[in-house]
Formats: C-alpha cells, structure tokens, sequence
C-alpha cells in the first residue's frame, strides 16, 4: 500500500477534513484571489478574439482598486445587472474624456466623478460602455485582466500571455 492510501486507510474523517480543506482554499482564491473568464464579442477587437479568449482577471484589483487608465477590468454591467462585461479604462476620477466616439458631431467632454470611471471597448462600432451607461462607480469592478489565452497544445505554461496595459502614450509633441 501506498504512503497516501496507508495515510487515509481506516480514517474516513481525515478524508472529510482534507476535502473540506482544499475546496474551503479554492473558494478563497476563486473569490477573493484569482478568476477564469471569457472574454468574447466583437466589442474588444483587436485585444481579445470574437469566438472568446480565455482570461485571467486579479481579484485584488476589486471596487477599482489600483486601477489605471488602459487596464482593462471586468465589471457588473449597471444597465444589465445579472450580466458581466470587460472593458477598458480610459478615464478615472477627475480625468476629462470624450462623452461620444471621435468624429461624432458632438464634441462633449465630460469629467469623470468621484468614485467612478469611465470604460469603453476596443471596437467603438461594436461596444457599450461607458458612452451608453456613463460614468461607472469603482464600486462595480470585478478584477482586471492579467492574462489572455486559449487552451492549444499541451503545454499549459503556453496557453496564456500577459495582458499589458493596451495605451501608449503619444511621444510626438
């Protein structure tokens, strides 16, 4: 017999205790650590794939905590409570942003709130965001994106890539 087998022979509550043990430490990282989720739709062109990347989102960044303009975040869609949407920061408290897609015929700016920030896709034709809801509370903000990927091959340290901040800034002036 084996060290394991011979270890939780004879003991059906050390069974039960470990079990327990290790899904009460999955719970933890699930909640409060670390998620898996999908990221499909044409709304994130270029940046995720529209038959869905796979992507690992850091729980720690909850209620927009060390967020920063060009993360992209998960977040409770306000208009759509029981659903989740990812998109990207552009704007943070204080910061001024276009209310409506470059080239629109209004030119409205709009300064974000306390508490707030303002989301929107990567394909502006296909997205709603921040422009159809407005300013999102911080409050609302699942994780954010550390990683994307899809599940090809076998080797699993290959499946994912960092997810870097998507803006760059304008060195031209």
């Amino acid at each position: 017999m084996g060290h394991w087998a011979s270890y939780f022979a004879g003991h059906p509550f050390r069974v039960f205790v470990h079990c327990g043990q290790t899904l009460a430490l999955a719970h933890y990282i699930f909640n409060y650590q670390y998620s898996v989720g999908w990221g499909y739709g044409p709304s994130m062109l270029p940046t995720f794939l529209v038959d869905g990347d796979i992507l690992i989102f850091d729980k720690h960044h909850r209620r927009g905590r060390d967020v920063q303009v060009g993360d992209c975040v998960s977040y409770h869609i306000p208009v759509s409570p029981d659903e989740d949407g990812v998109k990207r920061v552009i704007g943070m408290p204080g910061d001024y942003v276009l209310m409506n897609s470059p080239g629109a015929t209004s030119d409205r700016m709009l300064q974000v709130p306390k508490g707030h920030c303002y989301l929107v896709g990567d394909n502006l034709p296909w997205s709603r965001d921040s422009r159809d809801f407005g300013p999102l509370p911080l409050a609302l903000i699942k994780g954010k994106a550390i990683a994307k990927g899809q599940m090809v091959g076998w080797n699993p340290w290959k499946w994912f890539e960092p997810l870097p901040n998507g803006l760059t800034s304008d060195d031209s002036s």
